[in-house]
């Protein structure tokens, strides 16, 4: 047995589900809220309570984060599920899949694919990987052949620690916004807005010379060692049987009102509508265009309009969901979470803590390192990029113009440190997993070492620019 197959077995004896280390962060964070944060004149009880509350708030927040949030989420994998149902997405993906001869060039075109689109879009390569995951399964399964299918779920859950990078990159995108860093430094203290620039051009991060060199060793290096690992054991873990739709439209002869759930001109009707209503919104009627139209919102109606489309009638496209809809319990109950462990982050300040804390210790030459290991983190605890901007960039923006260090670089290595971590926390690939139907601990050990080398990877960039 090689050491890559020890190593996953031995990992996989000690991870829960993800729901149970969902469970396992919220109580570690509570503790460490008590430790840190509580006010002297508070009791622990009192601020246990306090702690409670903030943690309670934040399961329900509305706006853009709690359940809203979880049910874009469901949306996005449900609707992504339905389109790989659907008989084009099917045939367009077994054409992409027929180079894909054994575990080894299987998990190299995955991974190199998956990166790619995740460079141009997160939620795009979130599903993309893993809807081409699971037809890679259903391909071999077809075939009779043997795969190490929990190396390919982990390959296609690759582009997640490259996205940050990309052009859809939230923290970039923000500093990329007329007076956003002003605006989110107006009530930090002992900061000089004159010399803080109303932007930070693109040019300067996502397509300057540091992130360029840095993404294209990810693309290199990555897909090869998935590529040695595939060579190091052929099979591993059960093959996902092939899900093929039955077109009930040419077996059924409805009547009445009955044809309109049947009606092939009224599906692909609205399917264009939606699509053409999607395309105007985000791209025609905004004074400037920009890529910030691909949004989780402009994802899902456009996965909407093609599902509806694709598969050619309503009959046939509500019985795609039926099969799809299975797979999102994981987010249903993970990502409340996860927004209760923000809520407790930011209420009780433990977020600033460990902030200041890596602050205090950095020096002009140190600060980036100091970020991206921050950054990662608290990706742990707050596994969004959105998110993680809004409490944590004004403390990276403050924290470099006190030491002189470049802004740029100084985000960067948030962006690095957030997408980092995404490898050891499974909140991300809730959507992948449904999908594939692999169990997180099957995907983790092999995540678990692309962590490692991008972390090499990362450090070895921000030391050398």
């Amino acid at each position: 047995m090689s050491f890559v197959d020890r190593f996953a077995n031995t990992y996989k004896k000690l991870l829960p589900s993800p729901f149970t280390i969902a469970l396992l962060l919220t109580a570690l964070t509570f503790v460490l809220a008590l430790i840190f944060t509580k006010p002297i004149d508070a009791g622990y009880g009192e601020y246990t309570l306090t702690l409670a509350g903030k943690w309670e708030e934040a399961l329900w927040l509305e706006g853009k984060g709690g359940l809203y949030f979880a049910f874009q989420m469901m949306l996005m994998l449900i609707l992504g599920h339905i389109l790989a149902l659907s008989k084009p997405v099917a045939f367009l993906i077994d054409r992409l899949t027929q180079p894909c001869t054994n575990t080894a060039n299987t998990a190299l075109i995955v991974t190199l694919s998956t990166m790619l689109v995740s460079l141009f879009n997160w939620g795009l390569g979130l599903i993309f990987g893993a809807i081409l995951a699971r037809k890679v399964g259903e391909k071999f399964n077809r075939e009779n052949r043997s795969l190490n299918y929990p190396l390919i779920g982990a390959a296609a859950y690759s582009g997640l620690m490259v996205w940050h990078g990309g052009i859809s990159g939230s923290a970039p995108i923000k500093a990329a916004e007329n007076g956003n860093l002003k605006k989110i430094l107006a009530d930090v203290e002992g900061v000089d807005l004159a010399t803080i620039p109303d932007s930070i051009d693109m040019s300067q991060t996502i397509f300057s010379g540091m992130n360029i060199t840095i993404s294209l060793m990810l693309l290199i290096l990555v897909p090869l060692m998935m590529f040695y690992f595939g060579k190091r054991k052929q099979s591993q873990g059960i093959l996902p049987t092939p899900s093929v739709l039955k077109n009930e439209d040419e077996q059924l002869k409805p009547e009445g009102a009955e044809k309109l759930d049947h009606s092939k001109f009224l599906a692909i009707l609205v399917g264009i509508l939606i699509l053409c209503y999607a395309f105007y919104k985000a791209v025609i009627l905004p004074e400037k265009l920009s890529l910030g139209f691909l949004t989780p919102n402009f994802i899902n109606f456009s996965l909407l309009g093609l599902g509806i489309a694709f598969h050619l009638s309503i009959s046939n496209f509500i019985k795609a969901a039926g099969e799809a809809i299975s797979g999102a319990t994981g987010i249903l109950l993970q990502f409340p979470l996860y927004f209760g462990i923000l809520g407790l982050m930011i209420g009780s300040g433990l977020i600033n803590e460990i902030s200041d804390f890596f602050v205090s210790v950095s020096s002009q030459n140190s600060f980036p390192i100091y970020t991206f290991f921050s950054a990662g983190l608290v990706n742990v605890f707050v596994p969004s990029g959105g998110g993680q901007w809004a409490v944590q960039g004004p403390i990276i923006i403050a924290s470099a113009q006190e030491l002189g260090v470049s802004f740029s670089k100084s985000i960067m290595a948030l962006s690095y440190g957030d997408q980092l971590t995404n490898m050891i926390q499974p909140f991300w690939a809730l959507p992948l997993l449904g999908i594939t139907g692999l169990k997180a601990k099957e995907i983790l050990p092999y995540t678990l070492l692309l962590f490692l080398a991008g972390g090499f990877i990362f450090l070895v960039g921000l030391l050398l620019f």
